[in-house]
Order: structure tokens, then sequence, then C-alpha cells
């Protein structure tokens, strides 16, 4: 997605809204950012392509190797491990990358936060959701993909907002997947984030692993699970499969994929931390880096 906004921030007030002048800045992930990606592997669609969400990688959670492929499928390998280590099981996705979608935001919609502002690495975009989303759901047919594929909708550094972008308040949304139509479409809107301005943690695919992830476990978002949540992006409770929600902020050590680019993939819960122990998991683990050692247990509220 390649995406102008027509307004720019320059400054915040106590309450957390932004002042705008006009302005425009256009997001592109398939040209070099040589500030925030360096003189090399600095094209963000092109990482994307490389990264182990569609590339393979030598993965071992703990003492155990996984497998040499893609983090989704070692994820799914290790979820279900009891089941299905030592055999041929795989769930892998094959990318194919189609012509950018250029789309123009009204000013009232998106702005773009300068990098002087709050000290990121270049700009931060924020479109409203509902603004993204209806656009995005417009363009699926014209893509010509049917519900036995995943359009995956790659943003760079560019976020959404619930309600108007300029209230802070209402920032940010850094991706999610999708369903709509009948039959059921599903989608997904993700980041590809070298701001700085999440967190260490949150980087290039870490957004792709939560939210490919949560696609692959629970598509249509209404997978139920016993109640869980206070952990993660979660502060209430939650019944759904959503395996990266608990652990947003959590990474698996980083990967360095064949191009030598070092990727951050967020850490993901596993079946039984949602269903409960024992676990039938790689080492009777909870998720695949090992940050939950027990299940979800009772949620209080």
């Amino acid at each position: 997605m390649i995406i102008t906004v027509n307004s720019v921030a320059t400054g915040e007030n106590s309450k957390g809204i932004l002042s705008t002048t006009n302005g425009s800045v256009t997001f592109d992930p398939t040209v070099a950012d040589t500030a925030c990606l360096g003189k090399h592997n600095n094209v963000p669609l092109a990482l994307f392509e490389q990264s182990p969400i569609f590339q393979p990688a030598n993965f071992s959670f703990g003492p155990t190797a996984v497998g040499h492929t893609q983090y989704l499928d070692a994820f799914q390998r290790g979820n279900f491990w009891q089941f299905v280590g030592g055999t041929d099981y795989h769930t892998l996705v094959n990318a194919t990358v189609l012509d950018p979608i250029t789309i123009n935001i009204s000013a009232n919609e998106g702005l773009a936060i300068p990098a002087s502002l709050f000290g990121s690495c270049g700009a931060l975009g924020i479109v409203n959701i509902n603004t993204l989303d209806s656009i995005l759901v417009s363009k699926l047919a014209s893509l010509g993909v049917d519900t036995s594929q995943f359009p995956v909708f790659l943003l760079y550094n560019l976020v959404m907002s619930v309600g108007q972008p300029t209230n802070l308040n209402k920032c940010c949304v850094l991706g999610f997947h999708g369903a709509t139509g009948t039959p059921i479409q599903t989608y997904s809107p993700i980041d590809f984030d070298t701001t700085g301005l999440f967190g260490p943690t949150i980087h290039d695919t870490s957004i792709a692993a939560h939210e490919v992830g949560e696609w692959m476990d629970d598509p249509f978002g209404n997978n139920p699970t016993p109640a869980w949540g206070h952990t993660g992006q979660v502060s209430g409770c939650q019944n759904n499969l959503e395996v990266g929600d608990p652990l947003t902020g959590t990474n698996i050590p980083p990967v360095k994929g064949a191009n030598g680019f070092i990727y951050h993939l967020q850490e993901l819960a596993f079946f039984s931390w949602f269903y409960g122990e024992p676990s039938i998991a790689v080492n009777n683990w909870f998720s695949d880096n090992n940050t939950f050692t027990t299940d979800a247990g009772p949620v209080y509220k």
C-alpha cells in the first residue's frame, strides 16, 4: 500500500490532541529507506518477502529443533508437538506479490507525525481505521483473490486510529486480521515499522508474526476459548484463540534471515495456554519462548 496523507502534525496538547497543518507525506514500502534501514536491506517490501514469515529459517524452541521452516509453521508444529513431532506436518504460506495499490487520504482522515515531533526514525502515518478498512475491503474483488487466499496489505510506518487521527488517545492499531463477505474472505493490513515509537520489540516483522499467527489459528475471530485476560494487550477479558494478543510486545530471540537482516518475531501463546494443562506443546511449554510457564488459569475481573 502506497499511502499519501495530507495533514502534518505540528504539536500535541496536554490532552493528547495533535495540532496540524496542511502538507502531504507518502508512506511507500516499495522504495528504499536508507535513514531507518541503512545502506543495505533497505526496501521494506523486499525485507517482508524475505522474512521468516515466508522464507525458511532454523527454529528451535528451547532444546528442541522444530524445523527449517517458516516461523508460523514452526509455531504450529510446536503448538501440537506431542502429536506432530517427527512427522512432516506443516502449515505453510506461499507468497505472491501483487502490484502496489496507491491511495490518497483526505486531510481529516489521516496525518503524518514528523520525526522531529517525538524523536522517531522517519515520519509515522496515522489513518482512521474505518476509512482504511473500507478502502481495503473495496479493493478485494479487484485483486482477484478468493477465500483460499489471505491478502496482506503491507503498510510502512503507518498505523490506524480508532477515531480521529488527531487524538493520540485513540491510537494506535498496528495491524489486524479481518473477515468480510459471504463466503468469508479473510485479509489483513500489517505495518512494517521502523519508527522506534512503539518500543524496541515492535519492529519490522513483529506485527506480521502476531497477525499472521492469529489468522492461522483464529481466522474469523470467533474460535472460542475459556475466558482469559489481564496480560499482553488485553486489560480485561477475552474468549477467543488470539495467539498474539496475550504476548504483545514480547518476542522470541531475533532471527537472522538468509539476506543477513535481523528480524523481530513476536512470541505466541500455544493452544494449551488457552485450554489448560497438561501442555501438548513442545517441551510441555505454554508459549513458544516459554514466557508463559503455566496455563492461563481463571480470570478475575
